[in-house]
């Protein structure tokens, strides 16, 4: 009974001395060791994990205060080499809304975006390392079909960029240059007839834009951009 009563004993102290090890410094006021936060002035948790002087490691998990009660809304799995975390975002009843790697607060590399109460991709992004989109940006309907389709360079839009119905039929298609529209344009009915082609200058329409109606010329329209003549008499 007495070597019981000790080993009791001995196990509090132990969990006493774990507790009073979180929330500390190290000699260097940097945060060591498990941390964790609430909300001011409440006791409801904000976020928990570990610190290694000053630097995070491992999981950490943040919590959005909802009913008064701590929800988990996101992990960040950390390393000790550098800022770069793996990334999750949760919804309410837990179930995934993305996921990525950020180094710090900025997106990297692939990004991956979930339709609501569905494992199904929503979106799927690219981001180079200093945060902007770069790359094939290509969004999905609820089945799995393709709905859009950009590229983007620097975070800034270019090239082909084309919609599609839910039955995979394009229905237009742009082109982009340094985030304009700048280029040919064509639009389509839902069976992927042509009804519509024009071109764009810096974003404006310019030229002939050209409809269409059972596969013939049905109307055109002039949006040539003309220079205005600053030698032409008032």
């Amino acid at each position: 009974m007495r070597i019981t009563i000790l080993s009791i004993i001995t196990l509090l102290l132990i969990s006493i001395g774990h507790a009073q090890t979180v929330n500390q410094l190290d000699a260097n006021g940097e945060r060591h060791g498990v941390w964790k936060k609430n909300y001011e002035g409440t006791n409801i948790l904000r976020y928990e994990g570990e610190f290694f002087h000053g630097k995070e490691i491992g999981e950490f998990k943040f919590y959005k205060k909802y009913q008064n009660k701590a929800i988990l809304s996101a992990t960040k799995l950390f390393n000790k080499d550098n800022q770069i975390a793996e990334v999750t975002f949760l919804a309410s009843n837990g179930k995934v809304i993305s996921q990525g790697k950020m180094n710090g607060k900025k997106h990297i590399g692939k990004w991956v975006y979930y339709h609501n109460n569905s494992n199904q991709i929503m979106t799927l992004e690219h981001y180079n390392d200093n945060g902007l989109l770069d790359g094939e940006s290509v969004v999905y309907y609820a089945d799995g079909q393709i709905a859009e389709k950009r590229h983007y360079n620097k975070g800034l839009l270019e090239g082909e960029a084309k919609w599609y119905s839910e039955n995979g039929t394009l229905i237009k298609s742009y082109i982009y240059v340094n985030n304009e529209l700048h280029g040919e344009a064509k639009f389509y009915d839902e069976t992927g007839k042509l009804i519509l082609k024009g071109r764009y200058k810096r974003d404006k329409k310019d030229g002939v834009w050209t409809h269409y109606k059972d596969g013939k010329v049905s109307e055109e329209k002039d949006y040539t951009i003309r220079s205005k003549n600053p030698y032409k008499k008032k």
